[in-house]
């Protein structure tokens, strides 16, 4: 495995909170998969939810430093036990794997994201 970088973000729930109000479901579609809004709609945190998967898309970002990496080639779901994952959509991503973690707390969201080439 061959280290290609690592990120960090971290996001104000109010922010996403406010653009969803602003923007509805154009900023929704844009930023998240139909998978990941689904997901979301189930928790009773959902602001915090979003803020968490806007901020593990952004540690992304920066991570992979592939400037061709869309909001919609990114999904954040969990695995059985839990732990965010990353799969890469839209034919994206084959050739790296990707470490994140996320937390949030009432008013912050925060990711970050390691990436390795794939063997």
């Amino acid at each position: 495995m061959t280290f290609i970088g690592t990120g960090v973000d971290i996001t104000e729930v109010r922010r996403i909170r406010s653009a969803v109000e602003k923007w509805g479901d154009d900023f929704l579609k844009r930023i998240f998969t139909d998978a990941e809004l689904k997901n979301a709609r189930k928790k009773n945190s959902f602001y915090q939810h979003l803020a968490g998967r806007f901020a593990a898309k952004e540690a992304i970002f920066k991570a992979a430093g592939d400037s061709s990496l869309s909001w919609q080639d990114i999904q954040i779901n969990n695995d059985r036990a839990g732990k965010p994952i990353c799969s890469f959509l839209n034919g994206k991503g084959d050739f790296i794997n990707v470490c994140i973690s996320i937390s949030h707390v009432k008013t912050y969201a925060l990711a970050s994201a390691v990436v390795t080439k794939k063997s």
